[in-house]
């Protein structure tokens, strides 16, 4: 996985084995919620041995259920479009299964509000046992792919589906397949945005519904030159269509408004 930083994390039989150097140095959330002023790699070591031991990311004891963490996050926002009945499901990714189609808000929190950009994964059987094989994509491979689980929710019977992808191509294509259908509405969260090109956040502002800046300098300078509805301060979530800010409102109407927060630090480097 890409975790604190963008560091490229490989995790093996619950244990880790490799943590490279990360992108940014610094990161508000893992600031504020684990006291930690300054990414390295011993650091992010810790924190992914603490996740291992704390809810058995990356093994067979994975907890997968979990309350809202953040205020604002896409995890928490996608989880009140399922309690108010919005969406139907979220097509996500969990570690041990891969692209899964999630209905229960609190498995959407568990698994998104945990864990940092999976990159690739392998089959875990205790964790797609427990989200369901026939939810999950590719049970054997654990295969990774947003379009086709997409597909596969739309094959399902789903008619108002959200999904989450890190790439602006996943973003045009499933734009293509939307249009392709005559009652599926498909809404598009964009998360993990570190170090994306301007030309691919262009694209993102073009089809996206919701993005999370993450520590980009261009997601922020386009939401900045666009006057984009956002909600939070250090890391920012911006609405990108009419829905996108529909459910970033019905999000502050649920937890009773928005604290206004002063000097509130930004990711560094933005990149």
């Amino acid at each position: 996985m890409e975790a604190l930083g963008k560091s490229k994390v490989v995790i093996k039989e619950g244990k880790v084995i490799n943590v490279e150097e990360p992108l940014i140095d610094y990161c508000p959330l893992f600031h504020k919620y684990r006291g930690i002023e300054k990414l390295n790699p011993q650091i992010i070591q810790e924190n992914m041995e603490f996740r291992i031991k704390d809810f058995g990311m990356c093994t067979k004891e994975r907890k997968l259920e979990m309350g809202d963490f953040l205020s604002f996050g896409i995890s928490e926002t996608l989880g009140t479009l399922l309690d108010e009945d919005i969406i139907e499901c979220v097509v996500i990714v969990c570690e041990g299964c891969g692209t899964v189609i999630v209905e229960d808000p609190v498995l959407v929190q568990g698994i998104g509000g945990r864990i940092s950009g999976i990159i690739s994964t392998s089959p875990i059987k205790e964790i797609i046992n427990t989200l369901g094989k026939e939810k999950v994509l590719d049970p054997e491979n654990a295969k990774i792919d947003q379009i086709q689980g997409v597909i596969k929710a739309i094959n399902n019977g789903y008619k108002k589906i959200g999904v989450t992808i890190a790439s602006a191509d996943d973003a045009l294509k499933i734009r293509e397949i939307e249009s392709q259908q005559e009652d599926v509405k498909i809404y598009i969260f964009t998360v993990h945005t570190t170090g994306i090109s301007r030309g691919k956040a262009e694209i993102l502002f073009e089809h996206a519904d919701v993005i999370t800046a993450c520590a980009s300098l261009h997601i922020r300078n386009i939401a900045e030159e666009r006057g984009t509805f956002s909600v939070g301060a250090s890391i920012p979530i911006y609405a990108i269509s009419k829905n996108g800010e529909k459910f970033l409102k019905m999000r502050i109407e649920k937890i009773g408004g928005l604290k206004e927060k002063k000097d509130a630090k930004i990711p560094d480097p933005l990149i």
